[in-house]
């Protein structure tokens, strides 16, 4: 992809080549291309990739306003549709980007995409995608690139059929049905990020200090290739330690249809020395307890150096659990806060996403429709017990201290900023408040 952009448009993947180097390293993790040397088959990446995903969207839910035009409740379902989806290419590659197509979303890999250009807040200016299409037994591939001109989107479409490995001769777009409708050059005013939401980690980048996102998992992917390792050198201890039984040659000698007498697995031939006539049996002492040991210090090193809370990853017991409250809190904290920061990372790309569609039908249908912000409620955190403070809240209400409009609204999740507001509480909620009764 890299080269048909570069032979398209002249421009290159702005990163360096230590964090193109680190992008392939990050997926080949997570889709188990193991090293020689290594065995991948305990896939970490995909056991933190899931584990946080699923920790994060576990109480998610989004919560419109009943004025909230029919389209806008179009793309917020559309957004929700593809947030885990969205959120685990992230968290993968350290970015995710949200392509609006009608009227769903696309979420596109890090690996699916190239960065042109960045600014020094590593926000991406330029961005090339290749598409590949065939038609009448043809291969074609569509080169799109996409540039940012102050809050403005240029889009430039080249359509090549690819002639071998390389990239061909260049092609009308109407060639293919699937893009008649674009054009080569499209400007779409005040249509700010190129058109795409950015979905990205707050990981700061330890490959090479650049602006660039990195993978959630980047800063233990030493600690993932020695687990690699050891899971590798186990499996041998294993292989190594399976009993032999030592026999004479003559034992294990085929007979006329080729069939040996004993099995070669387990029965090891020797010369026909009269001193090594006989049977020995040999079967060495495992060391796996140690491997084990080794394996679990390692995951533990993981979850500290990602923040994540001591028995997501390893085993816990009495020995290695924190021992005092100040640790149990701390280790708490550290998770409560990783979690909070993907949180709101989604919904940054969710209110970027939403707005990003108000500016398209603004730019495309000429409708005017401006998009509310997106009330999402995550449940209750780490640190935030939702029913100790409710319980508290009845409490104040019960010593005639808070108005119980005010409680039922923040139990409801309701606006409570007038007494309109709050007549509306008491008529839904409230039946003996009906009347206009005021609960001072």
């Amino acid at each position: 992809m890299q080269t048909y952009l570069e032979q398209a448009f002249g421009k290159s993947d702005c990163s360096s080549v230590k964090m193109r180097g680190a992008v392939r390293e990050w997926m080949d993790l997570y889709y188990g291309a193991s090293r020689s040397g290594e065995d991948g088959s305990a896939r970490l990446a995909v056991l933190i990739v899931s584990k946080l995903c699923r920790t994060v969207f576990a109480e998610y839910d989004v919560h419109r306003d009943k004025h909230d035009e029919w389209a806008q409740e179009c793309y917020t379902d559309a957004l929700n549709k593809v947030a885990k989806t969205a959120m685990q290419y992230a968290l993968i590659g350290g970015e995710c980007l949200l392509k609006v197509v009608d009227d769903h979303f696309v979420p596109i890999r890090r690996d699916c995409y190239l960065p042109l250009g960045r600014d020094d807040r590593g926000n991406l200016t330029s961005v090339g995608m290749m598409q590949t299409l065939y038609e009448n037994g043809k291969k074609y591939v569509l080169l799109e690139r996409r540039t940012d001109i102050d809050d403005n989107t240029l889009i430039e479409n080249r359509l090549f059929e690819v002639n071998g490995q390389a990239l061909g001769r260049r092609v009308p777009l109407d060639t293919l049905t699937a893009c008649k409708m674009l054009s080569d050059d499209e400007f779409l005013p005040n249509v700010p990020c190129m058109g795409l939401a950015v979905l990205r980690m707050p990981t700061v980048n330890c490959v090479d200090g650049s602006a660039d996102p990195v993978s959630i998992y980047a800063p233990a992917v030493g600690l993932m290739h020695a687990l690699a390792r050891c899971e590798d050198q186990l499996n041998h201890e294993f292989l190594n330690g399976a009993s032999r039984v030592f026999a004479s040659e003559d034992l294990l000698r085929p007979d006329a249809s080729g069939a040996r007498g004993l099995r070669d697995d387990l029965f090891v031939g020797l010369p026909d020395d009269p001193a090594n006539v006989g049977v020995t049996v040999y079967s060495p002492t495992l060391r796996e307890g140690s491997y084990l040991a080794r394996k679990q210090d390692i995951l533990r090193s993981c979850e500290s150096l990602l923040s994540l809370r001591r028995g997501i990853l390893s085993e816990t017991n009495a020995e290695t659990q924190p021992r005092t409250a100040t640790e149990i809190t701390a280790a708490s904290v550290d998770y409560d806060l990783t979690i909070r920061s993907l949180q709101k990372a989604w919904e940054d790309c969710a209110d970027n996403a939403l707005f990003i569609c108000s500016c398209l039908d603004r730019a495309y249908h000429k409708d005017d429709w401006w998009p509310t912000e997106l009330r999402i409620d995550w449940g209750d955190g780490v640190l935030y017990d939702r029913s100790r403070v409710w319980a508290e809240q009845q409490q104040m209400v019960a010593s005639g201290l808070l108005r119980p409009e005010i409680a039922l609204a923040w139990y409801y999740d309701l606006p409570a900023e007038t007494e309109a507001d709050l007549q509306a509480v008491r008529e839904k909620y409230m039946p003996a408040a009906k009347g206009g009764e005021k609960h001072e």
